[in-house]
């Protein structure tokens, strides 16, 4: 199996997600998508990091940029998430690992002492042709959405 790397073409999938949708790489095509894999919903880390996507949404929307979040939570569960946080972009359920394995963030981590698979908090930037331009793995929160926003200030100006 090949994981998803920068030059490469992004991985494809279709999966179910908030707003009733199913949604699938390709309806993204002509467009740049951030798409953020994070462990839980509701969990200090991944509540910051959805706030910071959130709050910078206008400015990813006006470079013709779509967020998309995913993480092994129920549709259920991401939709009190979404709701509770007000995030104007939808959240993907992964509750069988397809995608998570298509773009090799399950990984070995430490827990309260014990070893556990669990998605490493990971961001890929697909740009509008289907190709990964850029990735981030083992992300710190902090600053996160504002560094992806400017790769892709980056990437539109060239």
């Amino acid at each position: 199996m090949t994981t998803a790397s920068p030059g490469q073409a992004a991985p494809s999938f279709s999966a179910p997600a908030t707003s009733g949708k199913t949604i699938t790489l390709s309806d993204y095509r002509g467009k740049y998508l951030v798409l953020y894999f994070y462990p839980k919903d509701n969990t200090p880390g991944c509540t910051q990091e959805g706030q910071d996507f959130r709050d910078l949404y206008a400015d990813f929307q006006n470079l013709n940029a779509e967020i998309l979040g995913i993480s092994r939570d129920s549709v259920k569960s991401h939709e009190g998430f979404k709701c509770k946080y007000e995030f104007p972009f939808e959240l993907i359920s992964d509750e069988d690992e397809t995608i998570c394995k298509l773009y090799d963030v399950i990984k070995m981590k430490n827990m309260y002492g014990k070893q556990v698979l669990g998605i490493e908090r990971s961001t890929f930037l697909i740009d509008p042709a289907g190709t990964i331009a850029a990735e981030w793995r083992k992300v710190r929160v902090d600053g996160h959405a504002q560094e992806v926003l400017g790769k892709i200030r980056e990437l539109a100006a060239q």
